[in-house]
């Protein structure tokens, strides 16, 4: 058979025919991918402007007393809810900004009323934990947050410093894209425990390969003779950096 003629051959018409049709279709590509940026903008807008309705009504239920209390929520429906947030956090593409994946919030950053945070509360027995929190509101004046157990029949409001609060990724990074925007194995992190409301020590035993994976973690566990669990699923969306020193 007859090889076909290789671009060198080409004759100049051609390949500024080719050049001109590459440069098109590059511009159609970048301008399609503004338009997706911009409407996924609108849908978080719009997400958002929802959990300020949401909380205000709650804020002004807690100081109307003629209503009847709110049913809590089940528990079996609190965590397929948990999973939806995590399946629908949006994929980051382009560089990967602040609160995507593994990346931080800038230093100033202030979380807005419905976002979810990791905090560290007290519990009842004076211990510290770290639980799935929804912020009601910030005050610039005492540097404090305000935040509502996520788990109802906890019905707790707690008021926090800056420091004890954690907001979580708003973007899941592209692991074959951002690798860098991820956690790495043996990164020692905080991870929602499957099935719980709460954030607990953990080493990453693998990052999530394709975007729609889970990290794969190892919690810290006494019962187990190497003091680490086997390993369990937990998504991009409800992992962060743990803040505390490693435990000797």
């Amino acid at each position: 058979g007859h090889t076909p003629p290789c671009p060198a051959n080409f004759s100049p018409y051609y390949r500024t025919k080719l050049r001109g049709l590459y440069t098109t279709a590059k511009a159609d590509a970048e301008a399609e991918c503004n338009i997706l940026r911009k409407a996924l903008d609108k849908i978080a807008e719009i997400k958002s402007l929802l959990e300020e309705r949401r909380i205000a009504a709650k804020i002004a239920g807690l100081y109307n007393d003629s209503e009847p209390p709110r049913k809590t929520m089940r528990r079996g429906v609190l965590m397929t809810l948990l999973q939806q947030s995590a399946m629908t956090l949006p994929l980051w593409i382009g560089k990967p900004p602040p609160l995507c994946g593994a990346i931080p919030a800038s230093g100033d950053y202030v979380a807005r009323p419905g976002d979810k945070v990791a905090a560290r509360v007290k519990a009842v027995d004076g211990d510290e934990q770290w639980i799935l929190a929804e912020v009601v509101s910030y005050s610039h004046a005492t540097n404090k947050y305000e935040v509502d157990d996520i788990d109802e029949e906890g019905k707790e409001r707690h008021t926090l410093s800056r420091r004890r609060v954690i907001p979580l990724p708003q973007w899941k990074a592209n692991p074959e894209t951002d690798p860098e925007a991820l956690f790495q194995k043996e990164q020692l992190v905080l991870a929602l425990y499957p099935q719980t409301t709460c954030f607990y020590r953990a080493l990453i035993h693998a990052p999530p390969q394709r975007p729609q994976d889970d990290y794969s973690v190892l919690f810290e566990d006494t019962s187990y003779a190497d003091g680490y669990s086997p390993p369990l699923n937990v998504a991009q969306r409800y992992v962060v950096a743990c803040k505390e020193p490693k435990k000797k």
